[in-house]
């Protein structure tokens, strides 16, 4: 199957910057995208940033010029990096990915990491 395995979440104070990354391993054929969602308390989960298999970017109104999307296709490895941070990006961040899977009949599916959580304060 596939794992998402993310990495980066932490405290930091206003103004500051952080670097998310999620590694994708598995019996994976293609991956389509991947993205980052994020989830404050008592929020719904929103799309945050995403990155297409044709290079194509989308970000949310409130990150852009904030935040930056980028991966390595070598190691199947996608990072935002969170510039500018403000209390408001206090959240639990969740990786996520639409992956082809290997097998008799490639299947494409969506899957998500474990979450981290990103802190904003001073």
């Amino acid at each position: 199957q596939v794992r998402l395995v993310e990495s980066g979440g932490g405290l930091v104070q206003p103004g500051g910057s952080l670097r998310l990354s999620c590694q994708a391993s598995g019996s994976i054929f293609s991956i389509n995208a991947m993205g980052w969602y994020r989830q404050a308390p008592g929020k719904e989960r929103e799309l945050v940033a995403v990155i297409r298999s044709d290079g194509t970017l989308g970000y949310a109104d409130s990150v852009t010029g904030r935040f930056t999307i980028s991966r390595d296709n070598a190691k199947k490895t996608v990072y935002v990096q969170m510039n500018s941070l403000k209390p408001e990006d206090t959240a639990v961040y969740y990786c996520n990915a639409d992956i082809t899977v290997q097998g008799y009949i490639p299947c494409r599916r969506e899957y998500w990491g474990q979450g981290t959580q990103v802190t904003v304060s001073s």
